[in-house]
């Protein structure tokens, strides 16, 4: 086994235990340690730097073409062709690194950062490509919903053909920015539609797509899935941005209410407000009791992580005008202190006694 020097350590951290344990015996426990090689470079790590220094390379020779007048000319005639031109060459572009993305991601599937940068470049073009070809038709009636709807088609499309979860993820969010949009254009941009506001519509719609993720997964364990095979590769990723709408909507939904405008939510009180921070740690109580029950990291995941998100923010806003700051904050550290004890904990188990 060839391991970084920290992960090394937790492995052999672990041997000695099940050796304490009488697991595993003493020979047994040595031919183990001698399978391990301690890679002294995390090559990994090495390329994502690598590729980082690569983006903000390519970032700092943009700017320096922009400084230069006789290519800022040139570049200037470009951008002022038609739009409908700049939509071909962005799909163009798109069609380039997707190509060569899924291609390498094929053939070469262990150059993993180099494979995700020309699909994210192609994700990008896309993008460009909608946002031009917007332009080019000239949707004056203010319904640009339509293009995020169109993204979010091409992405999904190209996605399920590629089974890229990467790509998947950026149909997602075109698809919720879709429905945000959509019901906006169709409320008037009012404040409210079917009654709901902002948040309140997306606490819906993470609501749906995280119950499509677990139809998926159940799918997946289905031998007569069918047609839905290719759709289960994507349970997950489908799962996991239910869970980032449904939870990022009730956090705000717990702040600010069901309300449509400032004036409104600043004449309600804390009790008018409190039953949404119930049910948003009710719902994610519900999540934790999921993820340990079915061992299930990412529920359990998100219902810790945003059950303190909302015990902390009902602190804030329950107590940061009625108590001394100094007090505030003297609570404050002691929780994190206390959560930073119990993570060392954890942590501390893989080390070596």
């Amino acid at each position: 086994m060839h391991l970084t020097r920290k992960k090394a350590k937790i492995v052999r951290g672990a041997i000695s235990e099940w050796e304490k344990e009488n697991a595993i015996s003493l020979e047994e426990g040595q031919k183990l340690r001698d399978t391990i090689s301690v890679v002294p470079v995390d090559w990994k790590k090495a390329a994502g730097y690598a590729f980082f220094l690569a983006v903000a390379s390519i970032v700092i020779s943009v700017s320096a073409v922009l400084s230069d007048r006789f290519l800022m000319e040139f570049l200037a005639r470009i951008f002022r062709a038609p739009a409908i031109i700049k939509t071909l060459f962005f799909a163009f572009l798109a069609f380039v690194f997707l190509f060569s993305g899924f291609r390498r991601i094929k053939n070469k599937p262990e150059k993993i950062f180099t494979n995700e940068s020309l699909v994210f470049l192609g994700v990008i073009s896309i993008a460009a490509s909608v946002g031009f070809l917007g332009i080019a038709i000239g949707n004056e009636s203010g319904h640009f919903s339509i293009l995020l709807l169109l993204a979010a088609v091409l992405y999904g499309v190209i996605g399920l053909a590629s089974s890229s979860k990467q790509v998947w993820v950026f149909a997602l969010i075109s698809l919720g920015a879709w429905f945000g949009a959509e019901t906006g254009y169709i409320s008037g941009w009012g404040a409210y539609y079917f009654g709901m506001n902002f948040p309140l519509r997306f606490v819906l719609f993470g609501f749906i797509l995280t119950s499509a993720g677990f139809i998926l997964e159940y799918q997946a364990n289905d031998p007569s899935r069918g047609i839905m095979d290719r759709l289960t590769v994507f349970a997950l990723p489908t799962r996991v941005m239910g869970y980032i709408y449904l939870f990022m909507a009730l956090w705000i939904l717990s702040i600010f209410g069901n309300y449509g405008d400032l004036h409104s939510w600043r004449s309600a009180s804390h009790a008018e407000l409190f039953h949404w921070s119930l049910i948003f740690g009710l719902i994610a109580l519900v999540c934790i009791f999921h993820g340990l029950k079915y061992d299930d990291a990412i529920s359990r995941g998100f219902g810790i992580s945003f059950l303190v998100i909302n015990l902390y923010t009902r602190f804030f806003e329950f107590f940061w005008g009625s108590i001394h700051k100094a007090a505030f904050f003297a609570v404050l550290g002691i929780s994190f202190w206390f959560i930073g004890r119990y993570a060392e904990k954890i942590w501390s188990m893989g080390k070596d006694q």
